[in-house]
């Protein structure tokens, strides 16, 4: 019986860091194109391409949909080259189709990588979620909060006031009470059209994005994405399934969960240290879009390993052929 192989989070990281370019790079064809299905496609075949060259016995955890729902990148596809350790894989191809359909800022290529086992299996249903920068006390925000409570807690914390307080939200029909209450605390919202990820990992860094707080219900997928990215770069996440039917439920007991209301903290969502990278595809506050230039494109990559808590950005300008 051979014996398990270690997850070595130092070793993979660059391998994963060029599974989110080639990603990127792949569907820079469709930026402004109109072409969500078209976007999304590039990106998931690059995508893996590139996780099946890693020496890894990878499960997708988070990925593109059921099996059949989705016919690569699904959840429960073992990717990788079988000569590795075995690790859970969560992915976004392409944070934003819409986004870059319209090139519209903050598309981003994203996955995340643990030891097997330590990321939550989240079914693909909402979540409602609550995500806050580093530096502050475990639990001074609470989903169990009114909006406008955990405004004024965090400025309270902060020591601010809470017009001095930005949340981000998605702009949808769903979030017009929660965004009247937390208007009417004095706090200003940047609403975002897509990329929830991006929105929480936006509190993160808010000397350069200037967002202190996220709110509202979006993809738990997502969810556990965002929790890895704030597992590396700091921060809480709480999050709690939304059901809108049997079904739905039907999807939480196929895997695994069995308290429909439980609220998961950060480290329940991913249990074990992850890396996790992000390629910007369009322009945004957390990494600037593809660049190109006759015979060149040029990427930035977020990498990050929270073992080390090391954020690493990387520039890749790489040769390009000309078509035709």
């Amino acid at each position: 019986m051979s014996t398990p192989i270690d997850f070595n989070d130092r070793m993979l990281s660059l391998g994963l860091a060029r599974v989110a370019e080639q990603a990127a790079i792949a569907s820079a064809d469709w930026i402004g194109r109109g072409d969500e299905k078209a976007a999304d496609q590039a990106a998931v075949n690059a995508m893996r391409d590139q996780l099946n060259k890693l020496d890894i016995k990878g499960v997708v955890v988070i990925g593109e949909g059921e099996r059949d729902e989705a016919p690569m990148l699904y959840i429960g596809e073992e990717v990788g080259n079988g000569e590795g350790p075995g690790v859970d894989i969560a992915l976004d191809p392409l944070e934003g189709t819409t986004l870059t359909a319209k090139d519209m800022p903050n598309a981003l290529t994203v996955i995340a990588m643990g030891p097997r086992g330590s990321m939550l299996h989240a079914p693909d249903v909402y979540m409602d979620k609550l995500a806050i920068g580093p530096g502050y006390p475990e639990g001074i925000v609470t989903l169990d909060m009114p909006p406008a409570t955990r405004v004024s807690a965090l400025a309270t914390e902060k020591g601010c006031g809470p017009s001095d307080i930005t949340v981000c939200i998605l702009e949808r029909p769903r979030h017009e009470d929660m965004i009247a209450e937390v208007r009417a605390t004095g706090a200003s919202i940047r609403l975002i059209t897509d990329g929830d990820v991006a929105g929480v990992m936006h509190c993160a860094e808010p000397h350069m994005t200037g967002i202190d707080m996220y709110m509202g219900s979006g993809g738990a997928p997502e969810g556990v994405l965002a929790a890895a990215a704030l597992k590396c770069m700091g921060g809480q996440i709480y999050g709690r399934l939304l059901f809108r039917n049997d079904d739905e439920r039907g999807r939480a007991a196929k895997a695994g969960i069995t308290d429909l209301d439980k609220i998961y903290a950060r480290d329940e969502m991913v249990t074990a240290d992850v890396i996790f990278a992000a390629t910007g595809v369009t322009g945004g506050s957390l990494l600037p879009g593809i660049k190109r230039e006759i015979g060149w494109i040029t990427t930035e990559t977020l990498l990050m390993r929270s073992k080390t808590g090391s954020v690493r950005r990387m520039s890749y300008r790489n040769p390009v052929k000309p078509k035709g």
